[in-house]
C-alpha cells in the first residue's frame, strides 16, 4: 500500500493541463474610468465563475470616482504612483494569486464564453494568446478595421484586444517592459512571439469607438500607423507617446 500511495502520488505531480484546475487572475489597469469601471464589473461579477481568483483593479492616479465606484464590487484595488499602464500591470501581477492573468482595459466588454475560451487555449498548451476586436461602432470603415484585427500579426494586435498569459511564461519575460509608457502590449507580444505560439481566439471583443468620436478616422490610423513604424524601428518610447498625445484627443 505505501508504494501504491507514493506511485499516486508522483502520478499526481505529473498531471496533464486537461486535468488541471485553471485559477485566472484578471487584471483591468485604469485611468478616470469611472463611465465604464461598473459594467465591466457587473458583467464579470454576473458570471460568478469559481475559476477566476480574483479581480484586480491597478489603477494609475484617477482623479475620478473610478476607485470608489470599482470599490463597490468584490474587487482587489491597487494604486500606482504613476498613470503607466506595464507599471500598473506589472504591480498587478506580482500581487495576483492565479496561475494565469487575463487584462482587460476598462472600455472593453469580453465574450461570455472568456473563461471557458482561455481554459480550453490554455489546456491545448497555449501560453498567451488573445482575442480580435469589434469596434461598437456601425461605421463600415471601423467594421473592417475590426475585420483587420482577426489577422495573426503584430501589427493587428493591441492591450483593448485583452491579453490572456500564464504566470510562468510572464515571469519568463520579466513582464512588461515599463520603458514603454505606452506601446508596452506589441513590445510584451513581441518578445512573447519570439519564444512560442500567439494563440489568436476565434472570437472578438467589443471594444468601445469612443476614440473615433473625439478625433477624425484618418488622423487616428495615421497616428495608430506612425506609433507603430517608430515602435518597429527602435524609436524611444516616450518620444512615441509625445507624438501620439499631440495628434490625438481623449
Amino acid at each position: 500500500m505505501l508504494v501504491l500511495a507514493s506511485m499516486d502520488c508522483n502520478f499526481m505531480l505529473h498531471l496533464p493541463r486537461h486535468f488541471e484546475k485553471m485559477r485566472l487572475s484578471i487584471i483591468i489597469p485604469t485611468y478616470n474610468e469611472a463611465d465604464n469601471i461598473c459594467d465591466l464589473l457587473g458583467q464579470l461579477h454576473k458570471l460568478d465563475d469559481k475559476r477566476i481568483a480574483e479581480i484586480i483593479i491597478a489603477d494609475g492616479g484617477s482623479t475620478d470616482l473610478t476607485c470608489s465606484k470599482a470599490l463597490e464590487y468584490p474587487i482587489r484595488l491597487i494604486r500606482s504612483d504613476e498613470k503607466s499602464r506595464a507599471n500598473q500591470m506589472n504591480k498587478a501581477a506580482a500581487i495576483a494569486e492565479g496561475d494565469i492573468y487575463y487584462f482587460i482595459h476598462a472600455d472593453t466588454r469580453p465574450p461570455i464564453s472568456f473563461v471557458d475560451d482561455i481554459e480550453k487555449a490554455w489546456k491545448q498548451g497555449h501560453e498567451i494568446g488573445s482575442y480580435s476586436f469589434k469596434l461598437d461602432s456601425n461605421d463600415f470603415r471601423l467594421k473592417l478595421l475590426s475585420f483587420m484585427t482577426r489577422i495573426n500579426m503584430l501589427i493587428s494586435r493591441g492591450g483593448d484586444q485583452t491579453l490572456f498569459v500564464t504566470k510562468a511564461f510572464f515571469t519568463k519575460l520579466n513582464g512588461f517592459d515599463e520603458k514603454f509608457v505606452i506601446m508596452e502590449d506589441f513590445d510584451f507580444i513581441r518578445r512573447a512571439r519570439k519564444l512560442t505560439k500567439f494563440k489568436l481566439m476565434d472570437k472578438s471583443v467589443l471594444v468601445s469607438a469612443r476614440k473615433y468620436a473625439k478625433n477624425n478616422y484618418f488622423t487616428i490610423q495615421r497616428a495608430n500607423l506612425t506609433a507603430f513604424l517608430m515602435f518597429y524601428f527602435g524609436v524611444a518610447p516616450h518620444k512615441i507617446k509625445s507624438m501620439y498625445e499631440k495628434r490625438l484627443q481623449g
